[in-house]
């Protein structure tokens, strides 16, 4: 890891990039997210063939898993891609999903740095998140510990299954 503030990964976890026999693991912690519809901007519906071509990224893009060092099992996910073509196909774009049962452990922050780095040594200059559900305080705290700042807030961009509709942040950090 190139940062100080970013975290290193725990005894007994690794981050690598994914393979095709990563999915189901992949798709057990991405599948109850997206259903639950609180976090991420994807139809709750997303049929298990849409959310695989939509996780895997080609280069300078990638996808990415946390495994256990024993057995492999995946225990998030996190994938980064251009945020935009042409222009601004500088700019990089990243999501991260972590097993529920895996919370607290760094994991997503360690996704994140894994992905800072993996950004920087494809070219990327930045990287955005367009789309931080606001009331995701959990997920807004950690990337704001990792140098991003929330440039700007959509009101009620994103409706929450439960507490309605919320803001939406553009967050944002140089690398």
């Amino acid at each position: 890891m190139n940062d100080s503030t970013e975290p290193q990964p725990a005894a007994g976890w690794e981050i690598r990039a994914a393979r095709p026999e990563d999915w189901p693991g992949i798709w057990a912690i991405l599948e109850p997210v997206i259903r639950a519809g609180e976090t991420f901007t994807w139809d709750r519906d997303t049929a298990e063939g849409e959310a695989r071509s939509r996780w895997f990224k080609q280069a300078p893009g990638q996808t990415f898993v946390a495994v256990t060092s024993d057995t492999g099992a995946v225990l998030g996910t996190g994938e980064l891609h251009p945020n935009q073509g042409g222009g601004g196909s500088h700019v990089a774009n990243a999501g991260y999903m972590v097993d529920p049962a895996q919370s607290g452990r760094g994991l997503a922050r360690a996704l994140c740095a894994y992905s800072l780095d993996a950004a920087r040594d494809a070219g990327f200059r930045a990287m955005q998140f367009n789309a931080v559900v606001a009331s995701n305080v959990r997920a807004v705290a950690a990337w704001k510990s990792m140098g991003f700042e929330v440039l700007a807030t959509i009101p009620e961009a994103f409706n929450h299954p439960t507490l309605g509709y919320v803001g939406l942040h553009v967050m944002f950090r140089k690398l």
